[in-house]
């Protein structure tokens, strides 16, 4: 194991889903923000 993670695998799968949560909501927003611009753009 690298030293910076714990020997405990349930916190390394926590990380993971914690980290896999925030990149899918970032991705979420980004693309709803693109597409609300898009709408914008089109609607005038």
């Amino acid at each position: 194991m690298l030293g910076f993670l714990p020997d405990d695998p349930v916190i390394i799968v926590v990380v993971l889903i914690l980290l896999s949560l925030i990149f899918f909501s970032y991705l979420l927003v980004r693309r709803t923000i693109l597409e609300f611009r898009d709408g914008m753009d089109g609607g005038r």
